[in-house]
C-alpha cells in the first residue's frame, strides 16, 4: 500500500453511503493558499511550458497561471487569449489542469500519488457553456494512454448530463450517461469505486452505472487528472453564448482503499 498523503484528522471516514471499513490514502481539501507541488502537477507529463491534447483537437493550451486556490477551492480557469504552444502552433484559449502524476523528466521517480484499486470521491462544480468540457479521470502510471477511467465528464452545452466512460485495450470503450437536473449549477460529489471485479460510478453516493467485465478491468497503478478543456471534437467550439472566464471549481479530492470487510 502507498504511504498516506495528507489523509488524517481531516479525512472523511469513508465514501458517501459506502458500507465496510475504509482506509484513507489521499485527502486534499485545498486549504493552503497555494497548490502543493508535492501532490499536484499542472500539465500532462509531456509538459513543455504548457500542454494540450492534440488527439481531441482541443483549443486550449494549459498553463499553470490558470490554476489557482481560492477560498478553499481549486479553481481551473478557461479564458480567451491567443498563445503559442506545441511546435509554434497557436491556441485561442488558455485553461487549467492538475494531475497527481509526474513529468517526463521525473520518470525515474514515483508519481506524486497513484494507486491500484480504491474509491475516489471529488466534490466539484463544473461550468456551463458551449465548448466547455470539465473532466475528472485516471490514467496509468506508466505514461500510456490506456486504460482510462473517466470518473466524470460534463459538456458545457449538456450541463445536466453526467458522462461516465472506461477506455481499455487498443480501442475498446464502454460508457453510460445519466441526466441529472441541476448537475452543473450546484456542488456535487462524483465518485468511482475501482475494484478487480467491477468499476462502479456514483453521484452523491447513489450508483449511476457499473462495468463488470473483470477480464478487462485495469490492475495497474493509476493517477488522477482534473481539467477544463475548451473545444475539441466532442464538445465543439465555444460560441457567442459562452461566458468567459469559465471556472471549474473543486472543493475536495479523497481516495480510500478497503480494509476489513
Amino acid at each position: 500500500m502507498l504511504p498516506l498523503i495528507d489523509a488524517g484528522a481531516g479525512a472523511a471516514e469513508g465514501p458517501i453511503g459506502a458500507a465496510g471499513d475504509w482506509i484513507p490514502i489521499f485527502s486534499e481539501n485545498f486549504n493552503e493558499p497555494t497548490l502543493s507541488d508535492t501532490r499536484w502537477t499542472t500539465c500532462y507529463w509531456w509538459d513543455d511550458d504548457g500542454c494540450t491534447n492534440l488527439g481531441n483537437n482541443e483549443l486550449q493550451w494549459y498553463v499553470p497561471q490558470n490554476v489557482t486556490v481560492e477560498n478553499g477551492h481549486l479553481v481551473l480557469t478557461a479564458r480567451p487569449g491567443e498563445v503559442t504552444g506545441f511546435k509554434g502552433r497557436r491556441f485561442p484559449y488558455t485553461s487549467g489542469m492538475v494531475t497527481s502524476g509526474r513529468m517526463y523528466e521525473e520518470r525515474a521517480l514515483r508519481d506524486r500519488f497513484s494507486f491500484t484499486y480504491g474509491f475516489v470521491e471529488v466534490r466539484a462544480r463544473p461550468p456551463v457553456g458551449q465548448g466547455l468540457w470539465a473532466a475528472i479521470w485516471m490514467l496509468p502510471s506508466d505514461h500510456t494512454s490506456r486504460p482510462e477511467i473517466d470518473i466524470m465528464e460534463v459538456l458545457g452545452h449538456r450541463p445536466d448530463v453526467l458522462e461516465m466512460h472506461y477506455h481499455f485495450g487498443d480501442e475498446d470503450s464502454a460508457g453510460s450517461e445519466a441526466e441529472i437536473e441541476g448537475l452543473s449549477g450546484q456542488w456535487q460529489t462524483y465518485g468511482v469505486d475501482w475494484g478487480p471485479e467491477a468499476i462502479i460510478w456514483y453521484l452523491n453516493g447513489i450508483e449511476q452505472w457499473r462495468y463488470e467485465d473483470a477480464a478487462s478491468i485495469s490492475d495497474v497503478p493509476m493517477y488522477l487528472l482534473l481539467n477544463l478543456a475548451v473545444g475539441g471534437d466532442w464538445p465543439g467550439a465555444p460560441d457567442s453564448t459562452t461566458k468567459f472566464p469559465a471556472r471549474f471549481l473543486i472543493d475536495s479530492v479523497s481516495v480510500w482503499q478497503r480494509g476489513r470487510q
